[in-house]
């Protein structure tokens, strides 16, 4: 083993350097530490842990042999007591070869601080439930088609880690589940910083895929909440969801080629979202989806895409092929949300099977070219209460459904644009259901509400864009 400082002189080694585990990993009384500086005497601890124990790892370069892998097999925590295994500062063991950990037949288990540079995938089986990977460093060797960490066991935690620096096809995380159709359970992803995927394909490059087509019918209940994506260019879609009944809330997508996705599934509510700066934003299909208070800026591509479908709904009865397909977007539900000063504000498209029974509330829509709404074909689409403005046009927006007039936004200090005093948005909501109670700073929006995803105050935000500084490794 040869001893270092992690990344000693880089910008991430400053981050990561001499920060202890103990700081924000704490343990019970009873709970016996072991420290050790070999990946035999690392894995004899493991092998060893009951309840509680916590293992730490020296910091070190290790490299795994070919073949071999730090086991974690039959071991049990419990809830209140997990098997803690850490690097004895935050990235300061730096895991090289073909495999890291492999999981099997456990559960409640917390792996932590280590810098992951292994060559094959990471799994947490459908095997292992309640899995936490939080606090690690992933940079995986950079092979094409490698998937970093694929999840099939429930109620994973994956949190305050950072993925980053890959140039070929391959997605950071993962989501299936056991089988051919079923999806883990409860994933929770939180507190990440994913950044810098160039692979440069026209797909299969996403940093998180909730699920695959042939699962896009069972639920998942996964939440995806407070991450940063940054540079984020290896696929179109940064969060693709492709399963049923997931939330994707309060996260900031900065300068990616990528948008948030629901390619396949129902249900999912899409919540609270920052995306600035990139290419694409939004993109809905299947049914029953709610999409609210999320703030759109400065897209280069389609800011807001109400999807048509090659069918109506999918159901289990498909072909592989028929799965595959686009399902037309019904009884969506869009309310609150702010566009402003995209490249296309809201959009339509032309596959045989219209989205139907959308309802379009209470959103701000501001454009310089172009125009704000341009939807193909729709049929039953509700439009109500929505504020447009600047030199775009209207579009084909019902003339019922909007008024054109100046919001008064104003730029604040964090680049968002906001409602200033006496703009015509304020108390000027009508959707009455579904209740929304807050908006996109965390703000209570009352009992009367303003159009758009912001509602005017003067306090500062309690949620804002997020910055590298709020996520990753050393995020509280």
């Amino acid at each position: 083993m040869q001893r270092r400082t992690f990344l000693t002189g880089t910008l991430l080694g400053a981050a990561f350097a001499a920060v202890p585990l103990s700081t924000l990993m704490p343990t019970s009384a009873s709970a016996a530490t072991v420290t050790v500086g070999s990946l035999d005497d690392f894995q004899k601890a493991i092998d060893r842990a009951v309840p509680g124990d916590r293992i730490v790892l020296a910091d070190g370069t290790y490299t795994v042999p070919s073949g071999g892998a730090i086991r974690v097999s039959g071991k049990h925590g419990t809830g209140s007591a997990p098997i803690t295994i850490v690097s004895e500062s935050r990235g300061g063991a730096v895991l090289h070869g073909e495999r890291g950990f492999v999981f099997s037949d456990s559960s409640d288990i917390t792996v932590s601080g280590f810098a992951f540079r292994q060559s094959t995938t990471l799994e947490i089986p459908a095997s292992c439930p309640r899995i936490r990977l939080t606090r690690n460093d992933f940079r995986f060797s950079d092979i094409s088609g490698l998937d970093w960490v694929v999840v099939r066991g429930d109620d994973a935690k994956i949190d305050r880690n950072r993925f980053h620096d890959k140039t070929t096809e391959g997605i950071f995380v993962v989501v299936d589940g056991p089988g051919s159709t079923a999806m883990a359970q409860r994933l929770h992803i939180f507190r990440n910083h994913f950044s810098d995927h160039s692979f440069a394909g026209a797909n299969g490059g996403e940093p998180i895929r909730l699920g695959v087509s042939g699962r896009a019918l069972s639920s998942a209940h996964a939440v995806v909440e407070y991450n940063v994506f940054e540079r984020c260019d290896g696929d179109p879609e940064t969060i693709s969801v492709k399963s049923s009944d997931n939330t994707i809330r309060y996260n900031t997508i900065r300068d990616s080629r990528g948008g948030i996705v629901l390619r396949h599934g129902n249900r999912s509510t899409v919540e609270g979202n920052y995306l600035i700066g990139g290419t694409d934003g939004l993109r809905l299909y299947g049914n029953d989806h709610l999409i609210v208070n999320n703030y759109l800026s400065q897209l280069s591509g389609r800011a807001l895409v109400i999807g048509s479908g090659t069918t109506r709904d999918h159901n289990s009865g498909e072909t592989t092929e028929e799965r595959r397909g686009n399902d037309a977007c019904d009884r969506a539900v869009i309310v609150h949300n702010t566009l402003c000063g995209n490249s296309s504000t809201l959009s339509g498209e032309t596959r045989d099977y219209e989205p139907r029974d959308a309802v379009i509330a209470d959103n701000l829509l501001v454009g310089s070219a172009g125009s704000l709404v341009a939807m193909g074909k729709t049929t039953g689409f509700t439009w109500q209460s929505n504020i447009l403005w600047g030199a775009a046009s209207n579009g084909n927006i019902p003339s019922g459904g909007c008024r054109r007039v100046d919001p008064l936004l104003r730029q604040d200090s964090d680049g968002v644009f906001r409602l200033s005093a006496g703009s015509p948005a304020v108390d000027a909501a009508t959707l009455g259901s579904p209740p929304v109670v807050d908006d996109i700073d965390g703000h209570s929006r009352g009992s009367t509400r303003d159009i758009g995803a912001d509602e005017y105050s003067t306090l500062p935000p309690v949620r804002g864009p997020l910055t590298a500084a709020d996520v990753g490794p050393n995020a509280s």
